[in-house]
């Protein structure tokens, strides 16, 4: 089969092989999915850029769609022919779904509604979980206003759908260039981020009160929403990633005299029964037809470099895809 990998750290177009590996065997409870899709995410990226690879040899990408071709020992033979999604394929695993075929667990291959096509299935398992289970965590917000910083990016675009979705109205932070894209997602209004006083904004559209709740990208530069009170005594902060890797100083005072709490998960580490309901959550949603998805750039598998790239550089609208059937 014909397969992307790596095998040292470094810049994409260094690192990133293209060629031919074996074809993987699946074995007890484990599924064999023929890839038509790949979906390329700010994680996939800094792994292969900083982290040490955790295996001799790296298939990138955990998202994923495609069909199930081949099960292993302990699975119906009748998932064979199912369209699925893919979640967690290359996280703590060597061979994710930057490849032809790929095998994994069965559990971590999903039912992809026929209305659902496999682009936007590449866009699922990191994108529309990180959104929804963000939502989830926020608790009953119907009718409550909530925050949500890069509106415009791939989770924020989910984010904004499934919290209108629950009768909330959403304020979103976005660059000029992603502010058309976040009101598209369902953000009721957007602020620039660049151009802007967040806090100032914020207070101002929710007449001093402040947002009931914030889904937030990266706590390292919206920790200071939190000392701003740009959220009601008792809110919820709910936190899925950071782009600094060390400390970040919170301010106690603003957090004890307020009652908030900060809530912080990593869509990877999902407990069980967490994953259950978000998955079948989402579920209902696509098979309702209740969400649009944003695919972004697309490339075929021989052009992962670039692909990589343009996650890298930041400015892509919507989920970078590799077709690979």
């Amino acid at each position: 089969m014909q397969a992307a990998w790596y095998e040292r750290n470094g810049a994409a177009a260094q690192v990133l092989n293209v060629g031919d590996m074996d074809m993987p065997e699946p074995g007890p409870n484990e599924v064999r999915v023929k890839i038509h899709t790949s979906g390329v995410n700010p994680s996939d990226v800094k792994s292969r850029r900083g982290r040490p690879p955790m295996f001799p040899r790296i298939i990138p990408h955990s998202d994923g769609a495609g069909v199930i071709d081949a099960v292993g020992k302990g699975i119906d033979h009748t998932r064979i022919g199912e369209r699925v999604w893919l979640w967690n394929a290359q996280w703590k695993r060597a061979f994710g779904t930057a490849a032809e075929y790929c095998v994994l667990p069965s559990e971590q291959a999903v039912h992809l509604p026929k209305r659902v096509d496999f682009a936007a299935g590449a866009c699922l398992g990191i994108p529309a979980l990180t959104a929804l289970q963000a939502v989830r965590h926020l608790g009953q917000i119907g009718g409550k206003t909530i925050l949500i910083t890069g509106a415009g990016s791939s989770v924020g675009y989910y984010a904004s759908q499934f919290a209108k979705a629950r009768g909330a109205r959403v304020i979103g932070t976005a660059s000029a260039a992603k502010a058309e894209h976040a009101r598209h997602g369902g953000a009721d209004f957007v602020v620039d981020y660049q151009a802007k006083d967040v806090a100032s904004v914020v207070k101002h559209l929710t007449q001093g009160k402040g947002v009931d709740g914030i889904i937030d990208m990266d706590l390292s530069s919206t920790a200071t929403l939190i000392a701003e009170a740009v959220m009601v005594p008792h809110g919820t902060m709910v936190c899925y990633g950071s782009n600094l890797a060390g400390d970040i100083a919170l301010n106690f005072p603003a957090l004890l005299w307020n009652s908030y709490t900060l809530k912080v998960f990593l869509v990877y580490e999902l407990k069980p029964e967490e994953r259950r309901a978000t998955t079948a959550e989402l579920t209902r949603f696509l098979e309702d037809g209740g969400v649009k998805h944003s695919v972004g750039p697309r490339f075929l598998l021989r052009d992962i470099a670039r692909a990589h790239e343009e996650v890298e550089g930041g400015k892509a609208i919507g989920n970078v895809v590799l077709d690979v059937a």
